[in-house]
């Protein structure tokens, strides 16, 4: 996945978009572009959050739905940021032009973003380091999946997300490395994997299917990734390891061998 949010103003979103969607073409590699222009109100905005949701809806959901810049609106629903009416605001209008919805839900506070998710049937609820018992069963009861966070959680030191009560209430949880320049500074999926396992006491086995699975499922290509099927491409990474449960006693350790792009290796022991 691959977000926007970092410019706020018109033209550096675009230009952010315009650099992902060429990523996606060029590399070898498949790039879930998201939209989030509502990730903070800009200076220019200060003091007038709606003013920025109407430029949101107004002007620039259009002009990213003409280019076909996205596949994904999301919204930082967030105390101080923008509230759970606002994100629906942007949320409905993305949905109305037809995006598919991501959300920024209960990171810092719980503000009802896990049930805002669920209601407007997200494909992702992100974060949820502060989700509620009533987000948790709204999940549960949802095909929203519950993208969690753990390096963003241990660069800011701060308490895990929920995962076990999220996985015992039966919520599918997705597992992302978050790399920002905010508020996490790796994009290791061998740490994450790790501290999924070791400081969210999910299985190894719940951690593999949330990394491969229910990842593919967090940006709605479960059909065609996440898992080796017959009919589903061959996005594989082969492991230099005995035991998949290797990904977390070898703690943030690369055990990549070669990885393949549908089905042709892109680096690795067989490369070109």
């Amino acid at each position: 996945v691959g977000k926007s949010g970092y410019g706020l103003d018109r033209e550096t979103e675009l230009r952010l978009l315009r650099v992902l969607r060429r990523l996606d073409w060029e590399l070898p590699t498949s790039v879930a572009i998201t939209y989030l222009g509502a990730h903070a109100v800009p200076p220019e905005y200060a003091g007038r959050p709606d003013d920025y949701v109407d430029f949101l809806v107004d002007e620039m959901l259009p002009l990213i739905a003409q280019e076909h810049l996205a596949e994904f609106v999301d919204v930082f629903c967030e105390t101080g940021v923008f509230t759970a009416a606002q994100a629906r605001r942007i949320l409905a209008a993305a949905r109305a032009r037809g995006f598919s919805l991501k959300l920024h839900a209960d990171e810092m506070s719980s503000t009802g973003g896990a049930e805002l998710a669920a209601e407007l049937g997200a494909v992702s609820a992100d974060h949820l380091l502060s989700v509620s018992p009533e987000g948790i069963e709204a999940l549960a009861g949802s095909r929203t999946v519950a993208v969690l966070l753990p390096a963003t959680a241990f660069c800011m030191r701060k308490a895990y997300a929920p995962a076990r009560k999220l996985i015992d209430s039966g919520a599918a949880v997705a597992l992302a490395s978050d790399y920002n320049p905010g508020s996490c500074y790796t994009y290791s999926l061998p740490l994450v994997f790790a501290l999924a396992v070791i400081a969210m006491h999910m299985t190894a086995a719940e951690a593999l299917t949330a990394a491969t699975l229910n990842a593919a499922a967090a940006i709605g290509r479960a059909d065609v990734i996440g898992s080796i099927e017959p009919g589903k491409r061959g996005d594989i990474v082969l492991l230099d390891a005995p035991d998949y449960r290797y990904l977390s006693y070898q703690t943030g350790l690369n055990l990549a061998r070669t990885v393949l792009k549908d089905g042709a290796v892109v680096s690795g022991e067989a490369a070109v």
